[in-house]
This record gives C-alpha cells, structure tokens and sequence, in this order.
C-alpha cells in the first residue's frame, strides 16, 4: 500500500513538471482573449470602424501618470499615445462628447475641431503618488503630420482617472483604443475621413 502512495506522489509529481519549461522548451501559454471593449495586444494597424465608445479595465492596484503625448499620422488613421510611467496596466473609457469639461471643476475646455474625443485614462496616479515626473509639453499637443487631428489637450488627474482631449477635424470618425506594454501605452487611433 505505501509503494502506491510513492507512485500516486511520483506521478503527480511528473505530471506538474511535464507542464514548467526550460530554456530549450518554453512552457505553453494560450492567449487572452480580446474584444472590442478591452484589448492588450498589439495594434495591428487596420484601419478603425467603430464610432462607438471603448473602454477596458485597468489591473488592480493600478498607478500611472502620464508622461509623454505623441500624435503620428499611420496609413488610413492617425495616432494619438499616451505613454505612461508607474505600476500596473492601464485601462480606458473613450468616447466622443459635446463639450469638453473638466472633471472635478466642471470647468469648460476649448477644443479646436469638428468632433471632441474624450479619453479617460483609468488607474492614474498624481505624480507624487507614482514617483514619475508627469508629462510637461505643450498644451495642446499638435503635429502637422497629422492634419486630421488638431490637437490633444489637457491630460489632468482627478480621482484615479486621467481625463484629456482629442480635438478631430472629421465628424466623429471611427476610431480604436488599445494598451500597450513596455512601457505601458494607451494608445487612440483615429480613422482619417
């Protein structure tokens, strides 16, 4: 009787190395799911088809500032990025808005363009919280690159969540948002009309 238990021990044992992996071999691994509310992979450069709002979840414990904004014109959409400095993966609620108004004061942004795209950037942290000098460039963000968009303002921290604005040239083209890793990014590409 005390052979079997080595053997059930032993085989167990097999069984959950069988699955680790070694330099030569790595370990499989399956991929996360994706959908159209959040998604972690890298963009593919397809061009966007959906107006409608996004949003994805930010991990636990999340604490990011934003440090860079970058527009760059793609074939078909231009690109705006977020880069971010801090702990966690971020998540995001985008979409298109009347009026551009500032959480916390309530107070109302001039946004050049014909349609405004709100990004809330969730899982932020205040600088003094994350220990990463905040991003400290012009306001707003603009590239002659990139016409379709006229600018990227105020990128401000209230409450946990980073809200900025994306004036558009078009009436509410469509428009993707994505995350990325190292370093992390949430980046807004929008459909050149």
């Amino acid at each position: 009787m005390r052979n079997v238990g080595v053997f059930v021990l032993a085989a167990a044992i097999a069984v959950t190395l069988s699955g680790c992996g070694t330099e030569d071999t790595p370990a499989a691994t399956t991929a996360s799911p994706t959908s159209t509310t959040s998604t972690f992979v890298d963009r593919t450069g397809e061009v966007p088809t959906d107006a409608g709002p996004k949003s994805g979840a930010a991990s636990p414990g999340a604490a990011l500032t934003v440090t860079d904004i970058r527009i760059v014109r793609e074939q078909g959409f231009d690109r705006v990025v977020y880069t971010l400095g801090g702990s966690g993966t971020p998540g995001w609620q985008v979409g298109y808005t009347d009026r551009a108004v500032q959480d916390g004061s309530g107070r109302s942004v001039e946004v050049a363009g014909e349609s405004i795209l709100e990004v809330r950037i969730l899982g932020s942290a205040y600088p003094f919280d994350s220990v990463v000098p905040p991003y400290a460039g012009p306001d707003p963000v603009t590239d002659p690159a990139a016409p379709g968009i006229t600018g990227v303002y105020k990128s401000l921290v209230y409450e946990g969540v980073t809200q900025s604005f994306i004036g558009v040239g078009a009436a509410r083209p469509p428009f993707a948002v994505t995350a990325l890793a190292d370093p992390p990014r949430v980046v807004v590409d929008i459909a050149v009309q």
